[in-house]
């Protein structure tokens, strides 16, 4: 009985995390969408990642992105930040309105990962911006 009850979680667990990842895609499109502009590609290739580590490894708390015993994520692929962005507004580190405004002037969502932004620890664009942060 054990056997299937984990069997029945387990599925429950896979179905949460494409769930997520189904909303990360869609969120990322209309933002590359509103913004007229992004690196599409580099965001969908990783919204199962995404949706992996913000429902099951990651310790963060979106009502206080500062909170000292955050497990730190930092995405090199800062083309991608249309994904990292939807990713953070689902989890409530920002309204989802933000997405919106993605890559236009008036918006807080840059076209690469944004310091600024509630839930980025630093800002990345090129695979090497983020390997010099942690090595400093």
């Amino acid at each position: 009985m054990t056997t299937g009850g984990k069997k029945l979680n387990e599925e429950n667990k896979y179905k949460k995390y494409t769930e997520l990842a189904k909303r990360i895609r869609a969120n990322a499109l209309k933002e590359v969408y509103y913004g007229q502009s992004g690196h599409i590609g580099s965001a969908l290739s990783m919204a199962e990642m995404l949706a992996y580590l913000y429902e099951s490894v990651l310790k963060y708390r979106p009502d206080n992105p500062e909170w000292e015993d955050r497990d730190i994520f930092i995405l090199s692929k800062g083309h991608a930040a249309s994904g990292l962005y939807a990713v953070l507004a689902e989890k409530g580190f920002f309204p989802r309105e933000w997405m919106k405004k993605y890559y236009q002037d008036e918006g807080m969502l840059s076209g690469h990962v944004s310091h600024y932004v509630p839930g980025i620890e630093v800002s990345t664009g090129s695979f090497t911006q983020a390997v010099n942060y942690i090595l400093c």
